[in-house]
Protein backbone atom coordinates (compact mmCIF):
# COMPACT_ATOMS: atom_id res chain seq x y z
CA UNK A 1 0.00 0.00 0.00
CA UNK A 2 2.31 2.10 -0.42
CA UNK A 3 1.08 4.79 -2.70
CA UNK A 4 -1.65 7.32 -1.75
CA UNK A 5 -5.25 5.74 -2.55
CA UNK A 6 -8.30 8.05 -3.14
CA UNK A 7 -10.87 6.38 -0.65
CA UNK A 8 -14.20 8.01 -1.62
CA UNK A 9 -17.50 7.11 0.56
CA UNK A 10 -21.23 5.87 -0.85
CA UNK A 11 -24.25 4.89 1.16
CA UNK A 12 -25.43 1.56 0.55
CA UNK A 13 -28.97 3.07 -0.88
CA UNK A 14 -26.67 4.98 -3.41
CA UNK A 15 -24.21 1.84 -4.36
CA UNK A 16 -24.60 2.42 -7.74
CA UNK A 17 -22.82 6.25 -7.73
CA UNK A 18 -19.82 3.81 -6.38
CA UNK A 19 -16.51 3.90 -8.74
CA UNK A 20 -13.43 2.30 -9.11
CA UNK A 21 -12.93 -0.83 -6.78
CA UNK A 22 -15.68 -0.61 -4.65
CA UNK A 23 -16.36 -2.57 -1.38
CA UNK A 24 -19.64 -3.16 -0.13
CA UNK A 25 -20.05 -3.49 3.37
CA UNK A 26 -22.46 -5.39 5.65
CA UNK A 27 -21.41 -6.91 9.41
CA UNK A 28 -24.33 -8.08 10.82
CA UNK A 29 -24.65 -9.90 9.22
CA UNK A 30 -24.62 -10.70 5.30
CA UNK A 31 -20.78 -10.09 4.49
CA UNK A 32 -19.79 -12.04 7.58
CA UNK A 33 -21.72 -14.95 6.89
CA UNK A 34 -20.36 -14.84 3.54
CA UNK A 35 -17.05 -15.22 4.69
CA UNK A 36 -17.83 -17.71 7.24
CA UNK A 37 -19.43 -19.78 3.83
CA UNK A 38 -16.17 -19.53 2.27
CA UNK A 39 -13.92 -20.27 4.69
CA UNK A 40 -16.18 -23.70 5.31
CA UNK A 41 -15.69 -24.72 1.66
CA UNK A 42 -18.25 -23.41 -0.05
CA UNK A 43 -17.64 -23.29 -3.61
CA UNK A 44 -18.80 -20.10 -4.83
CA UNK A 45 -21.71 -17.75 -3.27
CA UNK A 46 -23.87 -16.20 -5.61
CA UNK A 47 -25.55 -12.88 -4.14
CA UNK A 48 -29.20 -11.62 -5.11
CA UNK A 49 -31.79 -9.35 -4.68
CA UNK A 50 -35.10 -10.86 -4.13
CA UNK A 51 -36.50 -14.41 -2.58
CA UNK A 52 -37.85 -14.94 -5.82
CA UNK A 53 -34.44 -14.65 -7.65
CA UNK A 54 -33.26 -16.90 -5.03
CA UNK A 55 -35.28 -19.52 -5.91
CA UNK A 56 -35.30 -19.04 -9.79
CA UNK A 57 -31.44 -19.26 -9.80
CA UNK A 58 -31.12 -22.30 -7.99
CA UNK A 59 -33.90 -23.53 -10.57
CA UNK A 60 -32.30 -22.26 -13.83
CA UNK A 61 -28.48 -23.07 -12.76
CA UNK A 62 -27.70 -24.53 -9.71
CA UNK A 63 -30.07 -27.18 -8.22
CA UNK A 64 -27.84 -28.37 -5.69
CA UNK A 65 -27.49 -25.16 -4.32
CA UNK A 66 -28.22 -23.74 -0.68
CA UNK A 67 -30.53 -20.59 -0.30
CA UNK A 68 -29.18 -18.45 2.56
CA UNK A 69 -30.36 -15.45 3.93
CA UNK A 70 -33.65 -13.55 5.45
CA UNK A 71 -35.71 -10.82 5.33
CA UNK A 72 -36.74 -8.63 8.56
CA UNK A 73 -33.79 -10.18 9.81
CA UNK A 74 -35.99 -13.52 9.70
CA UNK A 75 -35.72 -16.88 8.31
CA UNK A 76 -37.10 -17.14 4.91
CA UNK A 77 -39.53 -20.19 4.34
CA UNK A 78 -37.94 -23.11 1.82
CA UNK A 79 -34.95 -21.64 2.62
CA UNK A 80 -31.67 -23.96 3.62
CA UNK A 81 -29.95 -21.42 5.97
CA UNK A 82 -30.88 -18.35 7.90
CA UNK A 83 -28.59 -15.10 7.95
CA UNK A 84 -26.56 -16.14 10.94
CA UNK A 85 -22.42 -16.20 10.85
CA UNK A 86 -22.52 -18.64 14.03
CA UNK A 87 -25.15 -21.12 12.38
CA UNK A 88 -22.99 -20.49 9.56
CA UNK A 89 -19.36 -22.09 11.07
CA UNK A 90 -21.63 -25.34 11.66
CA UNK A 91 -23.16 -25.85 8.79
CA UNK A 92 -21.97 -28.43 6.07
CA UNK A 93 -21.11 -26.49 3.15
CA UNK A 94 -18.29 -27.77 2.00
CA UNK A 95 -18.03 -27.55 -1.79
CA UNK A 96 -21.90 -26.42 -2.19
CA UNK A 97 -23.04 -23.21 -4.08
CA UNK A 98 -24.57 -20.96 -1.79
CA UNK A 99 -27.08 -18.85 -2.74
CA UNK A 100 -27.50 -15.56 -0.81
CA UNK A 101 -30.01 -12.60 -0.05
CA UNK A 102 -29.88 -10.11 2.61
CA UNK A 103 -32.17 -6.80 2.98
CA UNK A 104 -29.16 -4.78 3.27
CA UNK A 105 -25.74 -6.65 1.98
CA UNK A 106 -26.67 -8.31 -1.37
CA UNK A 107 -28.72 -5.26 -2.36
CA UNK A 108 -25.72 -3.12 -1.92
CA UNK A 109 -23.46 -5.18 -3.91
CA UNK A 110 -25.92 -5.77 -6.83
CA UNK A 111 -26.72 -2.39 -7.42
CA UNK A 112 -22.85 -1.53 -7.39
CA UNK A 113 -23.32 -1.70 -11.36
CA UNK A 114 -20.16 0.58 -12.28
CA UNK A 115 -17.35 -0.09 -10.26
CA UNK A 116 -14.40 -1.33 -12.19
CA UNK A 117 -13.87 -4.04 -9.72
CA UNK A 118 -16.27 -5.33 -6.68
CA UNK A 119 -15.37 -6.44 -3.51
CA UNK A 120 -17.64 -7.68 -0.62
CA UNK A 121 -16.60 -7.23 3.09
CA UNK A 122 -16.79 -7.36 7.20
CA UNK A 123 -14.62 -7.17 9.90
CA UNK A 124 -13.81 -10.83 9.91
CA UNK A 125 -11.63 -9.99 6.78
CA UNK A 126 -11.13 -6.49 6.61
CA UNK A 127 -7.55 -6.44 6.50
CA UNK A 128 -6.97 -8.79 3.93
CA UNK A 129 -9.58 -7.14 1.91
CA UNK A 130 -7.85 -3.86 2.26
CA UNK A 131 -4.42 -5.45 1.28
CA UNK A 132 -6.01 -6.49 -1.89
CA UNK A 133 -8.57 -2.98 -2.64
CA UNK A 134 -5.05 -1.31 -2.61
CA UNK A 135 -3.44 -3.57 -5.37
CA UNK A 136 -6.30 -3.59 -7.21
CA UNK A 137 -6.84 -0.48 -7.17
CA UNK A 138 -3.22 0.58 -8.04
CA UNK A 139 -3.43 -1.44 -11.09
CA UNK A 140 -6.09 -0.63 -12.34
CA UNK A 141 -8.17 2.64 -10.97
CA UNK A 142 -5.62 5.03 -10.46
CA UNK A 143 -5.92 4.52 -6.96
CA UNK A 144 -9.84 4.98 -6.45
CA UNK A 145 -11.33 3.02 -3.30
CA UNK A 146 -14.92 3.51 -3.09
CA UNK A 147 -16.23 2.47 0.27
CA UNK A 148 -20.63 1.15 0.62
CA UNK A 149 -22.02 0.45 4.49
CA UNK A 150 -24.96 -0.67 3.32
CA UNK A 151 -26.60 -0.96 7.09
CA UNK A 152 -29.63 1.53 7.21
CA UNK A 153 -29.90 1.13 3.68
CA UNK A 154 -32.52 -0.96 2.63
CA UNK A 155 -35.16 -2.88 4.99
CA UNK A 156 -33.15 -2.49 8.45
CA UNK A 157 -35.61 -1.60 10.98
CA UNK A 158 -35.21 -0.41 14.85
CA UNK A 159 -32.24 0.97 16.37
CA UNK A 160 -29.30 3.27 13.82
CA UNK A 161 -26.70 0.91 12.78
CA UNK A 162 -23.09 1.67 12.79
CA UNK A 163 -21.14 -1.36 12.48
CA UNK A 164 -20.63 -0.95 9.20
CA UNK A 165 -19.29 2.60 9.12
CA UNK A 166 -17.23 1.36 11.68
CA UNK A 167 -15.65 -1.09 9.48
CA UNK A 168 -15.39 1.30 6.66
CA UNK A 169 -13.72 3.63 9.06
CA UNK A 170 -10.98 1.09 10.04
CA UNK A 171 -11.01 -0.28 6.10
CA UNK A 172 -9.68 3.07 5.25
CA UNK A 173 -7.19 3.61 8.23
CA UNK A 174 -5.93 0.51 6.80
CA UNK A 175 -5.79 1.81 3.60
CA UNK A 176 -4.10 4.98 4.50
CA UNK A 177 -1.71 2.77 6.20
CA UNK A 178 -2.30 5.06 9.83
CA UNK A 179 -0.59 3.45 12.54
CA UNK A 180 -3.76 4.55 15.15
CA UNK A 181 -5.85 2.00 12.98
CA UNK A 182 -6.21 -0.33 15.72
CA UNK A 183 -6.95 2.70 18.04
CA UNK A 184 -9.81 3.90 15.41
CA UNK A 185 -11.47 0.25 15.16
CA UNK A 186 -11.51 -0.47 19.12
CA UNK A 187 -13.05 3.49 19.79
CA UNK A 188 -15.93 2.19 16.89
CA UNK A 189 -16.60 -1.14 18.42
CA UNK A 190 -16.96 0.84 21.81
CA UNK A 191 -19.29 2.83 20.17
CA UNK A 192 -21.27 -0.01 18.93
CA UNK A 193 -21.54 -1.67 22.76
CA UNK A 194 -23.10 1.77 23.63
CA UNK A 195 -25.58 1.52 21.47
CA UNK A 196 -28.95 -0.53 21.73
CA UNK A 197 -28.13 -1.91 18.31
CA UNK A 198 -26.74 -5.49 19.93
CA UNK A 199 -29.52 -6.05 22.09
CA UNK A 200 -31.60 -7.88 20.14
CA UNK A 201 -28.79 -10.92 20.38
CA UNK A 202 -28.47 -10.59 23.98
CA UNK A 203 -31.02 -12.83 24.52
CA UNK A 204 -30.29 -15.14 21.49
CA UNK A 205 -32.73 -16.38 19.20
CA UNK A 206 -32.95 -19.03 16.39
CA UNK A 207 -33.07 -15.62 14.20
CA UNK A 208 -30.54 -13.92 15.88
CA UNK A 209 -28.17 -16.19 18.06
CA UNK A 210 -25.99 -14.89 20.57
CA UNK A 211 -23.06 -16.02 19.44
CA UNK A 212 -23.80 -14.06 16.16
CA UNK A 213 -22.44 -11.37 17.63
CA UNK A 214 -18.85 -12.28 18.97
CA UNK A 215 -18.43 -14.32 14.98
CA UNK A 216 -18.79 -10.78 13.59
CA UNK A 217 -16.15 -8.89 16.11
CA UNK A 218 -13.61 -11.90 15.18
CA UNK A 219 -11.96 -8.75 13.90
CA UNK A 220 -9.14 -9.84 10.77
CA UNK A 221 -9.91 -13.86 11.78
CA UNK A 222 -9.54 -14.24 7.67
CA UNK A 223 -6.77 -13.66 5.26
CA UNK A 224 -8.98 -13.56 2.19
CA UNK A 225 -10.78 -11.33 0.41
CA UNK A 226 -14.32 -11.76 -1.15
CA UNK A 227 -14.30 -10.76 -4.92
CA UNK A 228 -17.37 -10.55 -6.77
CA UNK A 229 -18.16 -11.14 -10.50
CA UNK A 230 -21.21 -10.25 -12.27
CA UNK A 231 -23.65 -12.25 -14.31
CA UNK A 232 -27.37 -11.49 -15.80
CA UNK A 233 -29.00 -15.16 -16.59
CA UNK A 234 -32.46 -14.39 -18.59
CA UNK A 235 -33.66 -11.43 -15.96
CA UNK A 236 -31.23 -12.50 -12.90
CA UNK A 237 -28.95 -10.05 -11.76
CA UNK A 238 -26.07 -11.99 -9.58
CA UNK A 239 -23.01 -11.36 -7.80
CA UNK A 240 -20.66 -14.76 -8.05
CA UNK A 241 -18.32 -14.25 -5.00
CA UNK A 242 -15.03 -16.21 -4.90
CA UNK A 243 -12.60 -15.97 -2.21
CA UNK A 244 -9.35 -14.39 -2.68
CA UNK A 245 -6.01 -15.31 -0.42
CA UNK A 246 -4.48 -12.46 0.59
CA UNK A 247 -0.51 -13.19 1.39
CA UNK A 248 0.13 -11.27 4.91
CA UNK A 249 1.40 -8.00 5.62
Amino acid sequence: MAKRLIIAHVHGRDAGQARGVVVVIDVLRAFTVAAYALAGGARQLCLVRTVEEAQALRAEMYPDALLAGEVGGRMIPGFDLNNSPARMQIADVRDRIVIQRTGAGTQGAVNARHGSRLLVASLVNARATATYAANLANAHTNGLVTLVPTANAIEDEGSEAIEDEVCAAYLEALLDAREDAGDILARGIAQLYEGERLGIWTEGSDDFPADDVPSALAVDRFSFAMEGERHHIGAIEYIAVRRVDVAAG
